[in-house]
C-alpha cells in the first residue's frame, strides 16, 4: 500500500463526484444509510450496554456505505442496480466482521475512557447519563460544568473520528491490521491536509446552501400552519428539516470512498 499526495483542489472534486454518484441511485444510498442508522439507534437504546454498542457498530456503517459507493461508481455508464449495492455492502460487512469488531471495540473503549475523564469536570453527571442511562435535570444540563464536560468529550473524540475515517476501508481493500489502519488513516489526513480541509469546506457549503433553501420552505410551511391554514403544515415543515438533514448526512458519507481511493493505492 502506498500513500498518495494530492493537491488541495482534489477535496472539492471529491464532493462533486460524490454528489454525482449519489444521484445515480439516491434511494439505495438513503435506504442503506437508514438501515445502518436504525441498527445503531436500536442498539443504543439497550439498557447499560447501549452506549457502548453504538460505537462498535459505526465501522460497519462506514464500510458498508464505502463499498456501496464503489459499486455505484463502477457502473459509470449505466444506472447501478440497488440489489448489487446492497449485496456488496452485506458481503463486505460479513467477510470483515472480525476486524470491524476490533475497530468498534477500540472506538468504544476510547469513548468510555474519554467520558470517564469528563467526570473530573462535572462530578460525573455526563458519564452517568451516557454510560448508565441516568436522566438528568434541566438545571444540571444547563450548568457550565456540564457544558464544559460535553465540549471536552467532543474535542477528544475528534482524533478518534479522524483515525476511523479510512480504517474500515484500509482493512477491507488493503488488508491492513485494525490498529495499523487507525495510524495510517491519521497519516493520510495530515499528509493531505489541504485536500481534506477543502473537502470539509465544500461539504459545509453544500450543507449551508441546502439548509438555507430547506429552512425557507420549512418557515413558509410553519407560517401557513400558524395562521390556521392547516395544522399539518408545521409538522410537515419539521419533518422536512429532519429528513433533509439525514439525507445530507447520507450524501456526505457516500463521498468518503473517493477520499480513500485517491489517498491510497496498492504498491
Amino acid at each position: 500500500m502506498k500513500l498518495n499526495l494530492v493537491p488541495a483542489r482534489t477535496g472539492a472534486e471529491w464532493v462533486r463526484i460524490g454528489l454525482k454518484t449519489f444521484w445515480r441511485q439516491p434511494l439505495a444510498f438513503i435506504s442503506l444509510f437508514f438501515l445502518f442508522m436504525a441498527s445503531i439507534s436500536i442498539a443504543s437504546q439497550l439498557p447499560l450496554v447501549g452506549s457502548v454498542l453504538a460505537p462498535i457498530l459505526l465501522p460497519f456503517m462506514t464500510l458498508g456505505l464505502m463499498v456501496a459507493t464503489s459499486v455505484a461508481y463502477a457502473n459509470d455508464r449505466q444506472k447501478p442496480a440497488a440489489p448489487a449495492m446492497f449485496t456488496a455492502a452485506a458481503e463486505a460487512v460479513r467477510s470483515e466482521w472480525k476486524p470491524m469488531i476490533v475497530l468498534g471495540l477500540i472506538s468504544a473503549a476510547y469513548f468510555v475512557v474519554v467520558v470517564g475523564l469528563s467526570a473530573l469536570m462535572d462530578d460525573g453527571y455526563l458519564a452517568r447519563a451516557y454510560l448508565l442511562d441516568e436522566t438528568l435535570s434541566a438545571e444540571v444540563m444547563a450548568s457550565s460544568d456540564f457544558q464544559t464536560a460535553r465540549l471536552f468529550v467532543m474535542v477528544l473524540n475528534l482524533p478518534l473520528s479522524l483515525a476511523m475515517w479510512h480504517a474500515p476501508a484500509l482493512v477491507h481493500w488493503h488488508h491492513v491490521e485494525p490498529v495499523k489502519s487507525l495510524f495510517f488513516s491519521l497519516v493520510a489526513l495530515f499528509r493531505n491536509f489541504g485536500a481534506y480541509a477543502m473537502f470539509c469546506l465544500s461539504w459545509f457549503g453544500v450543507f449551508l446552501a441546502a439548509g438555507i433553501g430547506i429552512g425557507l420552505v420549512a418557515t413558509v410551511l410553519v407560517g401557513v400552519g400558524a395562521i390556521g391554514m392547516g395544522g399539518g403544515a408545521s409538522a410537515i415543515g419539521g419533518a422536512l428539516m429532519i429528513g433533509s438533514a439525514l439525507v445530507l448526512a447520507a450524501m456526505s458519507l457516500s463521498s468518503t470512498w473517493f477520499t480513500f481511493r485517491d489517498s491510497f493505492q496498492a504498491d
